[in-house]
């Protein structure tokens, strides 16, 4: 039982350090150095976090990371510099509670659990990015409260109930690590759309939707297109909605020959799509984001919604995609409906 419970010591610190690594040890110190803990033996090595010196420089840390994880953007950079500093961090915590004479155990311990601090760590910093996505900093406060204290409660219940956190922990990486494919694909496409709106140029030029296929995407919509249609346009585009994934790469597409329908074809992860989707009944909205721009079909029954994005360069693409499928959709009845209605946020 003694070996389990250093065990979970071991995780735990490693775990909440990716979290926040100066408040773990702020406040892991503060409570050695003021004796509401009291070390047994197997744990003296944990002592030296309780020097005045690393109290007071992790509190200073700390410190600063309070006030740059409530601020968009400077929290992502913040972790972006502790991508490094928090693993390694973890890691010696880790070897503190679990060191051995033997430096190979040291440096096996320093490598596992350093790999579980960079676990949360990545999960920290992906949804940080994912909130930086509005330009609203109530949800970068919020989460770093929920942060803050989460270290804080894990702390306690560590030191209460080492056994119940531990099987709290190996709960939570497993589901980070069973999201994590979704995760990385949402930071992947929030660096690209910043990136993007960062190199973004006006084009003030006459605007036309393209309607070149890639050679693979080009075999998929010829999967669906068994009448051999003509391609009106295909404009690449991220997809989001209930039918079709999240962030999955690809090409919206309409024919000349039948107006009331659309294709997505694309690829999300290793899987490739081809997904037809019909626009009766629905009405089309374009609106303008903080680091996208957004063509989105909104169902006037109980149908899924359909979410296009694109970066923020192709603002006039994604007006003119609106416009034209606004078009499509009034087509689709004798007089102006509410599905013909393009309304566009800025």
């Amino acid at each position: 039982m003694d070996t389990l419970q250093q065990l979970a010591v071991a995780l735990g610190l490693a775990g909440l350090s990716g979290l926040n690594l100066y408040l773990t040890v702020f406040v892991t110190g503060l409570a050695i150095n003021q004796h509401w803990i009291a070390l047994s033996d197997r744990y003296h090595d944990l002592a030296v976090l309780g020097d005045p010196g690393i109290v007071i420089i992790a509190g200073v840390l700390y410190g600063l990371e309070f006030f740059a994880d409530k601020v968009p953007w400077v929290d992502s950079l913040w972790d972006s510099v502790h991508t490094i500093i928090r693993p390694i961090g973890g890691a010696m915590l880790a070897i503190k509670v679990l060191g051995q004479p033997d430096p190979t155990f040291d440096v096996i311990v320093g490598l596992l659990f350093g790999s579980v601090t960079l676990v949360t760590h990545t999960a920290k910093a992906g949804t940080r990015l994912l909130a930086n996505g509005s330009p609203e900093p109530f949800s970068n406060i919020a989460l770093s409260v929920t942060e803050d204290a989460t270290v804080v409660g894990g702390l306690a219940l560590l030191h209460t109930h080492p056994i119940i956190f531990m099987i709290l922990m190996i709960a939570s990486l497993a589901a980070i690590i069973y999201l994590a494919p979704k995760i990385l694909r949402s930071v992947r496409v929030k660096a690209w759309l910043a990136w993007r709106k960062l190199n973004a140029r006006a084009d003030y030029g006459e605007v036309t939707l393209p309607t070149q296929l890639s050679p693979d995407h080009d075999a998929l919509f010829h999967k669906l297109n068994l009448l051999n249609e003509k391609i009106a346009w295909a404009v690449p585009c991220l997809s989001a909605g209930r039918k079709l994934p999240s962030n999955a790469e690809g090409h919206l597409v309409a024919t000349v020959e039948d107006r009331s329908q659309l294709y997505f074809v694309g690829q999300c992860g290793f899987s490739k799509l081809a997904v037809p989707l019909d626009l009766t009944g629905y009405k089309v909205t374009h609106e303008t984001r903080f680091l996208c721009e957004k063509v989105i079909l909104y169902p006037l029954d109980r149908r899924p919604k359909h979410v296009f994005i694109m970066d923020r360069s192709r603002s006039p693409i994604a007006r003119k995609l609106a416009e034209d499928l606004a078009a499509r959709l009034t087509l689709q009845s004798p007089s102006k409906s509410p599905q013909a209605e393009v309304l566009v946020n800025a």
